[in-house]
């Protein structure tokens, strides 16, 4: 959903809750459920949907799959096509999280949540007929970021082990200081403005420096995180920082595929002059095979080259 204002309107004019699981279309060929998950120490219950292919067999690959919105809109709704979509074509488990927003609980509670599903999947990898040894994240835009803040957290905490994280358009840096972040401040979608106010709701008031499972770009060390998938927008405000942590991660050891999407904006929510129409179906079926190939190419990781 596009923000013509401020964050902090949208929030109070288009909040709301997910649905119930039988009004949202079914997907052929894909079994969804819905559980509710023990939380964070004092935080609640935490909804998860699991999809999973229809009569696969077990110990499929599993991937955690984080919501976009800018830490303070969306839900679980608005990626259930994608999730359905991404179980069917990659035969794998995709656990879909319905974290807490800001600015009513800002950070660590989203991420803690995002933690909690993860050591959820890891631990009920049998009941949902998952592999816990091929076990990734993924994430759109700020989904991205409490992605790439779980790779940090599960390395720093020595687990739950992980195999891909895929990250699309990622939302990685507060700072907001890179090139296109400072050239791209009335573009459509998102840009520098959003992106400062969503911060500022995220991380709260009185707040100093972010830390780093916040604010995954300010990490000193990325050595010792699972491959990755990063796809970024060429007119996007987001994309150099996406860019950086790519380059980041391959300098770090980290194998790294890495795609800039010229003309494109933030999601890939449309394109500067003339929209080839083939262009979404394009982006969408590339980061479904990254991801196939992320969770199933076993003894092989990601390619450590791509289009920039």
């Amino acid at each position: 959903m596009p923000v013509t204002g401020r964050l902090a309107d949208a929030v109070a004019d288009h909040r709301a809750g997910p649905r119930p699981l039988r009004e949202l279309p079914a997907v052929p060929g894909v079994e969804v459920t819905e559980r509710w998950m023990p939380g964070p120490p004092g935080g609640p219950e935490v909804r998860v949907r699991v999809y999973r292919p229809a009569g696969a067999g077990p110990a499929l690959p599993a991937v955690l799959w984080i919501h976009g919105g800018g830490f303070v809109l969306g839900n679980v709704d608005s990626v259930h096509h994608s999730a359905a979509q991404a179980a069917s074509f990659a035969s794998a488990v995709v656990v879909a999280v319905a974290y807490r927003l800001a600015p009513e609980d800002p950070f660590p509670a989203g991420l803690d949540d995002c933690w909690a599903a993860l050591e959820w999947t890891a631990g009920n990898a049998k009941e949902i007929g998952a592999d816990p040894a091929r076990l990734a994240v993924a994430g759109a835009s700020s989904g991205g970021c409490l992605a790439a803040g779980l790779t940090l957290l599960a390395r720093d905490r020595g687990g739950p082990g992980l195999v891909f994280q895929h990250l699309s358009t990622p939302v990685l840096d507060d700072r907001l200081e890179t090139g296109s972040m400072t050239a791209y401040v009335d573009t459509p979608i998102w840009n520098r403005r959003l992106a400062q106010e969503s911060w500022e709701l995220y991380l709260g008031t009185g707040r100093g420096r972010a830390p780093v499972y916040a604010s995954p770009a300010r990490a000193g060390d990325l050595g010792g995180l699972p491959p990755a998938y990063i796809s970024t927008a060429g007119l996007d405000p987001l994309r150099d920082e996406g860019l950086l942590y790519g380059l980041r991660l391959a300098q770090a050891g980290v194998p790294v595929e890495l795609h800039n999407f010229p003309g494109a904006y933030h999601a890939f929510g449309g394109s500067a002059g003339t929209p080839d129409p083939d262009d979404q179906h394009r982006i969408a079926l590339e980061h479904l095979t990254a991801l196939r190939r992320g969770l199933n190419v076993a003894g092989e990781r990601p390619h450590g080259s791509g289009a920039i």
